[in-house]
Parts: C-alpha cells; sequence; structure tokens
C-alpha cells in the first residue's frame, strides 16, 4: 500500500480516537467499513458514543454528511425525497431528500416503522433511489451509518433480515474503561473535542483508497476459507438460517479491508479471523432451543470459526 495511504489512515484513526477514547477497535472496523464501501450498524445501548462516531468519522473524511433521527413517525418519503408541485406552472419536479449525500448517518434506525426501514434498501445495496417510475443515482462514496438500540428497549422495532443483510459490519461500542471514562471527562471539560476536528481526507483519496481495496491479493487457499466458514454456519446445529451468499462476498471484501488497513497487499487467514464476528453475526438466526440456551450469535461465530481447519 502506497506510504500516502499510510499516512492517511493512521491520522483519521488518530484523530477518531481523540473523540472516541478507548474504543480503537471499533473505530478501526468502522473505518474498515468505508474502505470496503460498504454500510455499517453501530449497535449498543444509549449514551455509549455511537452517534460521535459517526459525526466524527464524515468530519475526517470531508465529504458531505445528512443525520436523520428515525422516529415512529417518520415516513420514506421524508428520507428519499418525492415529487412536489409547483405554484408557478403546476408542473411537478423531485425535491430530494436527506439521503442524497455521501455520508447518511441514521440515527436510531429501529425507532421507525418497518416501512420506512426498507426505504433504505435500494439505496444501501445498489446506490440509486427510485420515486415514481424515476431512478435517481447516489453520487459516491455513499455509505449509511446506521445507530441502533437493543431490540428489548421500549419504542424499537427489528430491522428486517433483508435491511440487516445489508449492512457489511456490526460494530458495538460499549462502555469504556475506568482510566478511559476518566480521560473523557477532562477532554471535555472545556469543549467538545468533536468541535475541533477539520477534513483530514476529500472525495477524491477516498474513492482512490476504495478503488484499492479489492486489488489486495487473495489466495485461492484463503478464498476457500472465507467459503468454507460461511457454509459452516448452514449447517450448524444452532443456527436456523446461515450467511447468504451476499454474506459471504461480504467477508471476502471486509478481508480485503483489513489487510489494506494493516499496511498489506494480501489477506492472511489472520484477517479472516479478525472480521468474522462483524460482518457474520448479524447475517444468522439462532434457533429456539439455542435462544433458550442462552447462546449469543457471537459465540456461536467465533466457534464455528475455530471449528473450520486454518489454511498454512
Amino acid at each position: 500500500m502506497a506510504s500516502t495511504h499510510d499516512e492517511t489512515l493512521k491520522r483519521v484513526k488518530a484523530a477518531l480516537g481523540e473523540v472516541v477514547r478507548g474504543k480503537p477497535r471499533a473505530v478501526e472496523l468502522v473505518l474498515l467499513g468505508v474502505l470496503a464501501g460498504g454500510h455499517v450498524l453501530l449497535e449498543d445501548v444509549p449514551g455509549v458514543g455511537k452517534t460521535t462516531l459517526a459525526k466524527a468519522l464524515a468530519k475526517v473524511l470531508g465529504i458531505g454528511f445528512t443525520r436523520v433521527q428515525f422516529t415512529p413517525d417518520l415516513l420514506p418519503a421524508d428520507i428519499t425525497g418525492s415529487l412536489m408541485l409547483s405554484p408557478l406552472d403546476h408542473s411537478l419536479s423531485f425535491h430530494r431528500g436527506p439521503i442524497f449525500t455521501h455520508v447518511l448517518l441514521a440515527d436510531e434506525i429501529n425507532r421507525a416503522s418497518p416501512r420506512t426501514q426498507s426505504a433504505l434498501l435500494e439505496a444501501m445495496n445498489e446506490a440509486q433511489v427510485s420515486v415514481d417510475g424515476e431512478t435517481h443515482v447516489l453520487e459516491p462514496p455513499f455509505f449509511v451509518i446506521a445507530t441502533q438500540n437493543p431490540s428489548d428497549f421500549h419504542g424499537t422495532y427489528p430491522l428486517p433480515e433483508a435491511q440487516l443483510d445489508r449492512f457489511l459490519l456490526r460494530v458495538s461500542l460499549g462502555y469504556p474503561g475506568i482510566e478511559d471514562e476518566l480521560a473523557m471527562l477532562y477532554a471535555r471539560q472545556g469543549k467538545d473535542p468533536l468541535h475541533a476536528l477539520t477534513p483530514i481526507c476529500n472525495k477524491a483519496e477516498i474513492l482512490a483508497l476504495q478503488a484499492a481495496v479489492p486489488r489486495v491479493d487473495v489466495r485461492d487457499i484463503v478464498g476457500k476459507y472465507i467459503v468454507d466458514i460461511t457454509r459452516a454456519t448452514r449447517g450448524s446445529s444452532s443456527l436456523e438460517v446461515g450467511v447468504s451468499p451476499r454474506g459471504t462476498l461480504a467477508f471476502f471484501r471486509a478481508s480485503q479491508a483489513h489487510a489494506f488497513l494493516r499496511g498489506r497487499s494480501y489477506v492472511s487467514p489472520e484477517d479472516v479471523q479478525a472480521v468474522a464476528e462483524s460482518v457474520l453475526s448479524h447475517r444468522v438466526q439462532l434457533k429456539v432451543q439455542a435462544r433458550h440456551a442462552g447462546l449469543q450469535k457471537e459465540s456461536v461465530i467465533a466457534e464455528i470459526v475455530k471449528s473450520v481447519p486454518v489454511p498454512t
């Protein structure tokens, strides 16, 4: 990987680390999603920095950013846009919604109805929006960062499986350690460090980074390792639904992005293992018996990864 790419990514990670303290892995995974051209679902309890991380990322990337607060009364047209009647000549024209941006923050996405959530499906999968039979292309780079509260919280709707499958990664921040939480208090004593962030990249640099990721070499034995893991989810005794072929493609690209982020021109089995839980756990469904036994999707994926022979 070119040294300029290395330096840019280091600066981006360092800047994000100043705002979201003690969560280098979460920061790396969100940045990995950008490099892979995928969408990221940030899932955790309120107040741990999900929205802050999304805002900080958009700011350091130096590209267009829009935040939409998802609520039960939000309509699909509030996101995609709609046709509006001109009072002058009574003609209809399309007025773009907030989805026409580079980074869309879908805040608390699971507080909106499934109908509104589904308005994002076409945009996330094909980078375009269809309204009244007319297609409008979204300008690249385009990616969605969605925050989600746990599904057992009051006023939440579970995301449909089809929508979950559109997210490249699911990331959980968790609570900070005691030293990081203490440092956070004093870092924000005078002003919010988010306000001090300045753009590090621009649109052209981001597109160049994204174009470089597919060129990361994946040997046949590593590609087969990826396929073996996803196929093992389909035969797991703990899972009702395994990983789809779309999930296999996402797994492949995320492994490339992880290697690229680490400054390597090839994917190793360690890259595959590093992204497996974040890429695969939200794409599977537990069997009823497994849920009653208290199993978590992440632990099932971890066991599957351990069970698949590692190529040498």
